[in-house]
């Protein structure tokens, strides 16, 4: 018998990525990356946030909002497995689910009082598109959830692949200086699709209030443009 659950938004992320091309593919890749956690209006009460102070780190429980299917699939195709190789869909964190549910270990950087959001959270290494909805937090315990010998499957295999990235002068001074350490490191990721290899082809990625375009040749990435 099938059980229907409601699960209530009861924040919403505000980050530099206004879509999702871009997004780093796991929480916690990129510590340069901030972002706030606003709270609904109906969980603005301080008294829930009592003691989190106290932790470093936290879980968040969202919704793959831009991704919601009809339908799912037992079987995914992952990125990093270059797209042409199907895996079970519960041995990947596709957001392609039965149900769209995303989970991200963030650091928690701070609780900030303001008179128009109450009290609301910043955060280090988020992984979530601007806007996104958060269904729970939960603070992250190292003496139970933490496992440095465990085995990552699959997800493993290019952990540390990384490319080089070209940003000419000109365009680096486009940069805000508060995003420029954040932005080289997204681009250092590879956004790209995995079985995106065309050198010609060039990119546009929208982040912080701006359009930056690159190219890869080999294992270098070029920005060839930067749009604000």
């Amino acid at each position: 018998m099938d059980s229907v659950y409601t699960i209530k938004t009861i924040a919403r992320i505000q980050s530099d990525f206004p879509e999702k091309f871009g997004i780093p593919r796991q929480s916690g890749l990129i510590q340069e990356l901030k972002a706030k956690i606003i709270f609904e209006p109906e969980y603005r009460n301080p008294d829930a946030l009592k003691g989190l102070e106290g932790y470093s780190h936290i879980w968040l429980i969202w919704g793959f909002s831009k991704a919601v299917r009809k339908h799912w699939s037992p079987t995914v195709r992952p990125p990093r497995l270059g797209g042409n190789q199907r895996m079970g869909v519960f041995a990947t964190r596709s957001p392609f689910r039965p149900n769209p549910l995303g989970l991200s270990l963030v650091r928690l950087d701070g609780i900030e009082p303001t008179e128009e959001s109450g009290s609301i959270l910043r955060v280090s290494g988020a992984d979530l598109m601007d806007g996104t909805p958060i269904f729970d937090i939960k603070p992250y315990l190292p003496y139970v959830e933490s496992y440095p010998d465990a085995c990552g499957g699959f997800g493993t295999a290019k952990k540390d692949y990384r490319l080089d990235v070209d940003c000419p002068p000109a365009y680096f001074e486009l940069i805000p200086p508060e995003h420029r350490d954040a932005l080289l490191a997204i681009l250092a990721q590879d956004p790209r699709p995995s079985y995106q290899q065309d050198p010609s082809r060039i990119y546009g990625m929208k982040y912080a209030m701006m359009n930056v375009k690159f190219y890869v040749e080999g294992k270098t990435l070029h920005v060839c443009g930067i749009e604000t």
